[in-house]
């Protein structure tokens, strides 16, 4: 099914190709090609309104992720009963927000990609309330990240345990 991603802000350069093409082969690796989502890029403005409407919490943050098969476990694949059901939900990443915090070493493009997974885990059930939730999301988005690497030259690490508390 499709994948739409909209940029919808002019602060950061997105270069969209690249980061469709990576989410398409997570997508595939985590078996929901079949599967519509949405990734929609913010600058720090609409994903701070964002974050304060659905989270009560006023600041500016890296993603935010709104399933549309909620209570998933972690991991599971939704099973749909209906063909408009076929849809894991949207991600919007606060791209001014994420370019702010990349490192000098890192590449921007990269962080992008990275936190783009981190959301399509969140629609996948994963959380990171508690240590054993972090560890086991950790080690999906570990496992994926390796295995896109591996696919397209890349060398890619899951976001810091520091981050990953602030979505």
């Amino acid at each position: 099914m499709s994948l739409v991603i909209r940029n919808l802000q002019r602060v950061i350069p997105v270069r969209r190709a690249p980061l469709r093409s990576r989410i398409e082969i997570a997508r595939r690796m985590l078996g929901v090609q079949e599967f519509d989502l949405g990734i929609i890029c913010v600058d720090n403005k609409h994903i701070q309104r964002i974050n304060r409407i659905y989270r009560d919490r006023n600041v500016p943050t890296d993603v935010l992720s709104f399933p549309f098969h909620e209570n998933l476990k972690a991991g599971e694949i939704p099973r749909p009963g209906f063909p408009d059901d076929y849809n894991l939900g949207d991600i919007f990443l606060g791209v001014e927000y994420i370019f702010q915090q990349c490192k000098e070493n890192e590449d921007y493009n990269d962080i992008l990609t990275v936190t783009a997974i981190h959301g399509l885990c969140h629609l996948l059930g994963f959380t990171h309330r508690t240590e054993a939730e972090w560890q086991q999301m950790f080690q999906k988005e570990k496992a994926v990240l390796e295995e896109l690497g591996r696919r397209t030259g890349s060398r890619l690490q899951p976001l810091t345990r520091g981050l990953f508390g602030s979505c």
